[in-house]
């Protein structure tokens, strides 16, 4: 989702003027586009955002005897910025703009003001303007149609806005809005575009892709409809809900050969008890026939999930359950996290009942067995 929303951004800024830079440290703006569904991942932002102060402060006292370079413009958008708003300037008076994930159109406007501003000051810190953008709740249809992509083969097209879910842990409800789909005839405008421009491999995205309810129909529909698309020579499409799958797209899957047999099916718990904590709106059983009816239906097809480990109020039989159900589904790969409370969601609030320790070691059980079932798949 962030790579596409940073292709927008790009195709954006290319069309008022500016131009891609190869390194941070020769931009005159550098943007961070950003992801608060784990701390690590914001974690990372902050530092990157101290490393380029201090980078630039260095470049700047180097330059003496010359006309010192301004430091770059720094922004903040995406999730990062939907979460914190204004108060990321308290966190990092470096950054000068803020824009939240349905405000993007927004950032070429900003920037031609925010240089302006300092063009007029004459680079006096003591007129710096700071500008936050958080209030959209809908982007226009026109960003996603710049015609910019990074990879020449490859083009992400979002189907689906934001997520109405509310599973306990999550903060994408609070940072990316309820769920949102895009109108049918303009995702299908974008991917004949992209295939017209040579890319042949298209990747459906929502943070809950298959709950898609366009005007022309259902997910189920959409896929049917792109996968008979002149120049779609593979089709895929992530990330899915185990509560909005249905055997009809496995059908679907197996009827085409374009789609590539490979679903990414999240189960993130294997106990009953923790899924309903989790708000996840289906059982461990439930989760285990989806998966037998996928292996079934799409032979040779890859299946890959979430797992989180360490969740309020998860026992040792509970992650056993996990562990069991790793064993029985084989997944040919998964994604393994500790859990961390993100600011917001219902659990922010609750005990975090498993050590860090136990987190740990958790994790480095679930991600030997896999491993293990991965390697032996191959």
């Amino acid at each position: 989702m962030n790579v596409r929303d940073s292709e927008v951004i790009a195709g954006l800024l290319k069309q008022a003027g500016y131009a891609l830079t190869e390194s941070a440290e020769h931009a005159d703006a550098v943007i961070f586009n950003t992801c608060s569904v784990r701390q690590h991942a914001e974690d990372k932002v902050w530092s990157e955002i101290g490393r380029l102060t201090k980078s630039s402060r260095a470049q700047r006292k180097s330059a003496a005897g010359k006309k010192p370079k301004q430091k770059p413009l720094v922004g903040l958008v995406g999730c990062m910025a939907q979460n914190y708003k204004e108060a990321v300037f308290e966190r990092s008076p470096a950054v000068d703009f803020v824009v939240g994930p349905a405000d993007i159109a927004k950032i070429p406007a900003i920037l031609e003001r925010l240089f302006s501003a300092r063009k007029q000051s004459g680079g006096s810190s003591l007129y710096e303007v700071k500008v936050w953008e958080t209030d959209a709740e809908s982007r226009p249809e026109e960003i996603y149609h710049t015609g910019y992509r990074q990879d020449p083969e490859q083009a992400y097209v979002v189907i689906s806005e934001g997520c109405s879910n509310m599973c306990a842990y999550c903060v994408v409800p609070f940072v990316r809005g309820a769920l949102r789909n895009r109108p049918y005839k303009e995702i299908v405008r974008e991917i004949k575009e992209a295939a017209a421009g040579g890319r042949r491999k298209i990747t459906l995205l929502g943070q809950n892709v298959n709950a898609y309810r366009g005007d022309e129909g259902d997910f189920v529909a959409l896929l049917r409809t792109v996968a008979q698309l002149k120049g779609v020579d593979e089709l895929s499409f992530i990330t899915s809900h185990p509560r909005d799958t249905t055997v009809e797209i496995f059908r679907v899957m197996a009827e085409y050969a374009n789609i590539k047999p490979y679903l990414h099916l999240p189960f993130q718990a294997g106990s009953n008890a923790v899924l309903k904590r989790m708000n996840r709106g289906y059982t461990r059983e439930y989760y285990l026939d989806l998966a037998r009816q996928y292996r079934k239906l799409v032979p040779g097809g890859a299946l890959s999930t979430d797992i989180i480990v360490g969740f309020p109020g998860e026992t040792q039989e509970d992650f056993q359950q996990t562990v069991d159900l790793v064993r029985d589904v084989e997944f040919e790969s998964a994604y393994i996290f500790k859990y961390s409370p993100r600011p917001h969601s219902e659990a922010y609030a609750w005990a975090d009942t498993v050590e860090q320790a136990e987190k740990e070691r958790r994790h480095a059980l679930i991600l030997d067995l896999q491993k293990t079932i991965s390697r032996r798949k191959k």
